[in-house]
């Protein structure tokens, strides 16, 4: 029953919409009507306000780090930080908020590793950062991270609770840019910094 309520807590956490929230606090269009209709920061960054982009980030990434952060503090094992990591990230994905209807999870993933273990945070990360600033790619990049998180897992902590969440992270993840993946095929793949269509 505790780690369900941890776990329900991580979950609960997670489907905090900051892109809509921001979005609505700066008197932005909703996310969900422009671009590719996602709740991310990738998304927000095409209303063409950077300030609006950036918070959402922050509040994507902090949600995920603050709830296996608070589990954590309240003594929460290995297992149970595992657990409330993969269902803050789900919370993202499908926030019972928007109808379960959410975004692709990146920065909440990204969140998520680094409260499991700063160092493996950081590898998957610079990761990303470097195969969206070289292709302007985000979804390359996210892609690119969501394959190699869990080799860093393994690295810095081996087999275990964190390597099997990090995993299913990283499967959602793939699927999730499915569509990315057909369009980056097909060269169609919108860039970062591209506004919506007018």
């Amino acid at each position: 029953m505790t780690a369900f309520l941890f776990a329900l807590g991580g979950y609960l956490a997670g489907s905090i919409p900051f892109a809509v929230i921001v979005s609505r606090i700066l008197a932005l269009p909703d996310p969900r009507t422009y671009g590719s209709k996602n709740i991310g920061a990738t998304n927000v960054l095409r209303s063409g306000s950077r300030i609006a982009a950036l918070l959402t980030l922050v509040g994507d990434t902090g949600k995920g780090w603050a709830a296996v952060l608070a589990a954590r503090w309240l003594g929460a094992d290995e297992q149970v930080l595992a657990m409330v990591g993969l269902a803050a990230f789900l919370g993202h994905v499908f926030p019972v908020w928007l109808r379960f209807h959410g975004g692709k999870g990146v920065a909440t993933a990204a969140g998520v590793l680094i409260a499991f273990d700063w160092r493996m945070g950081l590898a998957v990360l610079v990761a990303w950062l470097a195969v969206a600033a070289a292709s302007r790619y985000s979804s390359l990049g996210a892609i690119v991270a969501a394959v190699f998180a869990p080799v860093a897992t393994w690295y810095f902590l081996g087999f275990g609770p964190f390597f099997a969440a990090v995993v299913v992270m990283g499967v959602v993840l793939i699927v999730r840019h499915k569509a990315n993946i057909v369009k980056l095929l097909r060269g169609e793949e919108s860039r970062i910094g591209d506004k919506k269509k007018q």
